[in-house]
């Protein structure tokens, strides 16, 4: 028999509202005067932010957008989007974001896939919105700027298991996997994020990750939205704008990826330059692993530390750090599970693991996907007892610490040995010269497959392959060493930004085709 992990933390994971929009409203009415939003000098206060939601649900109305209908908005960072999310909410809706990097060809496929109605967009993907779908389909995003006439809204009938959300991912092969998420998990999940970094409407969160994105949309600017706290909205992330933007506003909390907190290290040492980030309660760092020199570096160059977090579109949240918890997190931890996670973690044969053993990771958080649009195989495969399959390799200790150890699917497998790119990785990381680093398995004659490393180094540095070699064989053992380690400026990035291994690949692999 097996037995779950679940969270030691008491949570309520009844959310006590019927809809998304039922839970903001709520704390709206207890903050009408407060700043709710800023936005390129304009601030919202809750009383605003009520009022223009309202007005976003008449337009939405006058275009035939009802409960059950789908809609989408394209384009970088703008407030619009967070009145589409809850004017959704509010009607009963589907509110599909979509990524602002997408090509016309991704958009068309978002739109056809999900059936939206409209498509709301902005100038700086005008070009890309109009090559996407008809003219009949398009509303310029600056159209819910204008106020309509004030007129009673059939107020539908939501109930929290109605589909919510449309999230797409930007999947390496095949076409993006569509997460249907409900009004449950979009309450279930912001309550359980505000407990684990305890988020409270004295908070102020600088949002600069893309709103056509889980991780901005809801984890940055939802969950501060609905404690009542302030968010002040970047249209698109760069390191001065950022670190600017926290020192002017009095932020509190930045949620990014390593390669954002990667730019804004680089972005000061090339230029000498410092911000005081002392006012900064929570840095947290998700999307791809963390090393512990990247850890280190911020640390040094900024005076704060940051904090690993795991989660996944289709499940949110997993593993963090507790506000309130003292303790120190082990070396290369992740943090505790989250609030109302359960968690196992189990061998190739389904029996669970003990405590330092990596197994696969099935969990079940607050917010978990409802299924995969239009696809029932996908979404039969991905769960297992009601658990979502992640995919990805983890350990625990006797405190109830967990360390992410690698993707299944990105294991190499040398002469019948298993080897973890992110471990190699983290070892040529904490190299002094070295910005950023991916490894990727490549074909071999002798071994079936083996370690290749690409490398950024850091401005100024002129580390050698022979150095970083010797570097990490005294890091890892002698199987897991590339042999081979190319340099370039700079690590091809997906639409999210996590490094893009697919396309590393395909560039990498002819240059190693001889062996």
């Amino acid at each position: 028999m097996t037995v779950e992990k679940t969270s030691d933390v008491t949570f309520d994971l009844e959310p006590g509202f019927a809809s998304v929009y039922a839970a903001f409203e709520a704390v709206a009415q207890r903050n009408l005067e407060k700043v709710a939003l800023k936005f390129e000098g304009e601030t919202v206060s809750y009383a605003d932010l009520v009022a223009r939601i309202e007005n976003t649900a008449r337009h939405l109305r006058a275009r035939g957008i009802g409960k059950g209908d789908a809609f989408a908005a394209f384009g970088q960072n703008r407030p619009e989007q967070l009145y589409c999310y809850y004017a959704a909410a509010k009607l009963g809706a589907v509110f599909v974001p979509v990524n602002p990097n997408l090509t016309a060809a991704e958009v068309a496929y978002t739109m056809d896939h999900s059936e939206a109605k409209v498509l709301f967009y902005d100038d700086a993907v005008a070009e890309t919105a109009k090559a996407s779908v008809s003219e009949s389909r398009l509303v310029p995003m600056t159209v819910l700027e204008t106020t309509l006439p004030v007129r009673l809204i059939d107020t539908a009938a939501v109930t929290p298991t109605d589909d919510f959300l449309i999230i797409y991912t930007s999947g390496t092969t095949g076409a993006p996997k569509a997460i249907i998420l409900d009004h449950a998990a979009q309450m279930k999940g912001p309550a359980a994020l505000a407990r684990l970094f305890g988020i409270t409407r004295d908070d102020v969160t600088l949002v600069a990750l893309p709103l056509g994105y889980l991780y901005g949309l809801s984890t940055a600017a939802a969950v501060t939205l609905q404690a009542g706290g302030t968010i002040v909205v970047l249209r698109r992330f760069h390191p001065r704008d950022v670190l600017a933007g926290l020192v002017e506003n009095g932020a509190t909390v930045f949620h990014g990826v390593p390669t954002m907190f990667s730019m804004m290290m680089e972005y000061c040492e090339q230029r000498s330059l410092a911000f005081d980030l002392s006012g900064m309660r929570k840095l947290i760092c998700a999307g791809a692993p963390l090393t512990a020199e990247v850890e280190r570096r911020f640390m040094a160059q900024f005076g704060k530390a940051l904090e690993n977090y795991y989660a996944m579109t289709e499940c949110t949240p997993v593993f963090g750090r507790y506000f309130d918890d003292p303790r120190p997190l082990p070396e290369g931890s992740i943090g505790r599970a989250a609030p109302g996670t359960t968690v196992r973690i189990l061998r190739a044969d389904g029996t669970e693991c003990g405590p330092n053993e990596d197994g696969e990771l099935f969990v079940r958080g607050a917010a978990t996907l409802d299924r995969y649009l239009k696809n029932p195989e996908m979404t039969e495969e991905a769960m297992r007892d009601g658990l979502f399959r992640t995919g990805d390799l983890v350990r625990y200790d006797e405190n109830g610490f967990y360390f992410i150890t690698g993707r299944i699917k990105e294991i190499i497998i040398r002469g019948g040995a298993n080897i973890s790119p992110a471990e190699v990785e983290m070892a040529l990381i904490s190299h002094a010269g070295v910005q950023d680093a991916a490894v990727i398995g490549v074909a071999d004659r002798i071994f079936g497959e083996v370690p290749v490393a690409v490398v950024v180094r850091r401005h100024g540095s002129q580390v050698t392959q022979e150095e970083l070699i010797a570097h990490v064989e005294g890091l890892i053992s002698d199987f897991k060493v590339p042999r081979t380690i190319l340099f370039e400026t700079q690590l091809p990035q997906g639409k999210t930004g996590k490094t893009d291994k697919k396309a590393l690949k395909e560039r990498i692999e002819p240059l190693t085709a001889t062996r």
